[in-house]
């Protein structure tokens, strides 16, 4: 299913073949090397000096970013910035709080330049796919999970002194990255979605600290057969296999999603170079993933959903001790979500980069249309990613047969993927 190939390869024609650490040839081909390469300002692909082509913050982390760079003598924002409003959303955290933040950020883009996306609007990340991320660029994002690869941008999350250093016409300075070829083939079956696919990757490398800090270069013929949407899903995601970027072949499906967007001008067509050497391979048969899950307490603790109902009693055991020996005090308790030999799930969230996308919604509408998710101790949510989403949601009647079914829309929040902004 996910295989990891620990030696170095070289992609040939579209066929990967073992290589030699010491005849690094073709590393020049990769997509990854050609992008590094147009933004690096040293002159030297060893030791990278990075200007990026725009940058976006939260608010959680834009007041302080904006602030240093300020004393840092800043007259403008230097490049593309954009601050959103997701995480600290008003009625969510801290309340008046994040009104204070709100109107900083707002007065703080008046005077600077920059572009302030207002609290529900967007998800951070979504608001860059439509309306930033473009083949060959760089982005740096103050959030963990700043991922544009499919869309043929290397997005890198980082702290904000990174951000800071940008805005005073600094560089961000690394060695440059080892890259990996995640070569996908088939393609998935029904039902089986693009966190199944992510899930899959992540139970894989996780533990072996396989792809920690090198970029993931997605290739192969797989790569075909996943739509936009669902490759979005899988992304963004990357950031919990610990990697440092991600990167695409872009294509077809590349160019319509971005005409959809208005931005038929971002798209160029990237892939390896006929020859292009990597140093690991993560080789994924999108035909055999199943339908999985991550329990607790880390994305990287992955079961087969069919695994986790036929041995329900001991994987729920050994996850809940597991769990309670890393946090002290914690009394997660597991064993009593089994009732009558099936497991029992309280509460159901679609939301964020990764499950709030337009497809991920439409899915979910296709799954629960004529159907109830329950009245009483099941309680479900759904957040679309962006207000053009959901407004394109209303019109094909999804966001109308997800609350038929009992669900309840939701602003575009970023708060489930960290525990906030719900009962």
């Amino acid at each position: 299913m996910v295989n990891c190939q620990m030696q170095p390869m070289r992609l040939m024609n579209g066929q990967l073949v073992p290589a030699q650490a010491d005849q690094p040839e073709g590393r020049e081909g990769t997509i990854a090397y050609r992008i590094l390469e147009q933004h690096n300002t040293s002159g030297d692909m060893k030791n990278l000096k990075i200007r990026s082509d725009g940058m976006l913050s939260h608010d959680i982390t834009y007041v302080n970013i904006i602030q240093t760079a300020r004393m840092g003598d800043m007259q403008e924002f230097c490049m593309p910035y954009v601050l959103t409003n997701c995480h600290n959303s008003l009625c969510a955290v801290g309340g008046t709080i994040n009104e204070d933040d709100h109107a900083f950020g707002l007065s703080a883009c008046i005077k600077y330049g920059g572009n302030f996306v207002p609290a529900h609007l967007a998800v951070i990340h979504q608001y860059a796919r439509e309306m930033m991320a473009g083949c060959g660029k760089m982005l740096l994002g103050s959030d963990s999970h700043t991922r544009y690869g499919m869309l043929g941008t290397l997005g890198i999350g980082e702290g904000g002194p990174e951000l800071v250093k940008q805005l005073l016409h600094r560089t961000y300075d690394i060695s440059y990255p080892d890259v990996v070829a995640v070569y996908l083939t088939g393609k998935p079956e029904r039902c089986v979605g693009p966190q199944d696919v992510a899930l899959s990757i992540i139970g894989a490398v996780y533990a072996k600290g396989y792809v920690k800090n090198k970029v993931m270069e997605f290739v192969g013929p797989g790569v075909a057969n996943l739509p936009i949407e669902y490759r979005n899903g899988i992304d963004v995601m990357t950031t919990e296999t610990t990697c440092w970027s991600s990167i695409w072949e872009t294509d077809q499906n590349t160019k319509d999603y971005l005409t959809i967007h208005g931005r038929p001008e971002a798209f160029k067509p990237l892939k390896p170079a006929e020859v292009a050497y990597y140093d690991g391979c993560v080789y994924v048969d999108l035909s055999t993933v199943e339908c999985t899950i991550a329990l607790p307490m880390h994305p990287s603790y992955t079961y087969a959903i069919s695994e986790l109902k036929a041995n329900a009693a001991d994987i729920l055991h050994e996850c809940q001790e597991k769990a309670n020996a890393q946090i002290t005090g914690a009394k997660l308790d597991l064993m009593s979500k089994i009732r009558g030999g099936e497991i029992w799930v309280d509460q159901g969230l679609v939301a964020g980069c990764s499950g709030g996308t337009f497809d991920n919604v439409c899915a979910v509408a296709d799954i629960l249309r004529g159907h109830s998710c329950g009245n009483g101790e099941f309680k479900m949510s759904v957040y679309p990613g962006s207000m053009p989403a959901y407004i394109q949601l209303m019109k094909n009647g999804a966001l109308t047969d997800i609350a038929s079914a009992g669900a309840i829309i939701r602003e575009c929040f970023c708060g489930p993927c960290f525990g906030a902004g719900d009962t």
